[in-house]
């Protein structure tokens, strides 16, 4: 599959690729849609990634089963890389397809969307068998970044390892499984749901001298980037956090007219012209 390189994307993924390997940490956030990209990048973030579940709810769909397509997960990435002048990289899922052929065509899609990196994490979507087999899981990686070292441009390829949050609390199969993709080629790696300072620890100390992404934005995760950074993380991601953010908003909101038939809320609501103007390129 030939992927013709898109105006400025080669300077996209430069600019992301120089993220994470310069000294100190960043945030990437998760835009779910066009919008609310633009709305992160008026708060001079330096790049974004896109959030499986938020795209999910934006949809009505469930987060966690399968549920959103490859097509529709790269026209939404899709949309946010053409909508703000960032780097974006995509929540891949497992790829779409247990067969490492899968993973690979993945990647070349989402580079041919207009994507600088993307994720590919272990999660088989089967809701009776959630991880994949230790050496399937590698060989989907190196599939991956075979895929991802074929284009035209550096495509960043997180490797994500999903135990934590899927009801296997094996920490030491969760390092295994990072430091086995970072030997596979992987440029970032990223456990969700490393919830102790001593846990991230271990994680950075094993996956070094590659970058280990961490998710914040939970509840109980009394973390600050300044900790965050001294623990040695590189990047931080949101996962779901700002969509849920919106919706529990949404919920007062909706709540205050249907419980009270009062309208309060509009007083916390942003102005209709400040939106208007952002979108406007104002």
């Amino acid at each position: 599959m030939t992927t013709p390189t898109k105006p400025f994307l080669l300077a996209k993924a430069e600019a992301f690729r120089v993220l994470h390997r310069q000294p100190g940490i960043f945030v990437i956030p998760n835009p779910w849609d066009a919008g609310s990209a633009k709305v992160l990048q008026s708060f001079g973030f330096k790049a974004l990634t896109t959030t499986s579940a938020g795209l999910a709810y934006a949809l009505g769909k469930p987060d966690g089963y399968a549920s959103i397509t490859r097509d529709e997960t790269l026209q939404n990435a899709g949309s946010i890389a053409d909508a703000v002048d960032l780097p974006v990289a995509a929540d891949l899922e497992n790829g779409f397809g247990d067969e490492p052929e899968a993973c690979a065509e993945t990647i070349l899609l989402a580079a041919k969307t207009g994507l600088c990196g993307g994720s590919i994490e272990d999660n088989t979507g089967n809701i009776n068998d959630h991880i994949y087999p230790f050496d399937q899981a590698v060989e989907r990686v190196k599939a991956a970044v075979t895929a991802a070292r074929s284009l035209p441009f550096p495509f960043t390829l997180t490797a994500r390892a999903e135990n934590l949050i899927y009801g296997r609390p094996d920490l030491k199969d969760t390092i295994n499984r990072l430091v086995a993709f970072a030997d596979a080629g992987a440029d970032v790696l990223f456990a969700p749901g490393l919830r102790t300072p001593q846990d991230i620890a271990i994680a950075v100390k094993a996956v070094a001298p590659k970058p280990l992404s961490v998710v914040m934005g939970f509840t109980g995760g009394n973390f600050s980037l300044n900790m965050l950074e001294d623990l040695g993380v590189k990047r931080v991601s949101l996962g779901s956090a700002f969509i849920r953010a919106a919706y529990g908003g949404f919920y007062r909101a909706v709540e205050e007219v249907a419980q009270n038939g009062t309208f309060n809320f509009a007083d916390d609501a942003k102005p209709y012209a400040d939106i208007n103007k952002l979108f406007a390129g104002q």
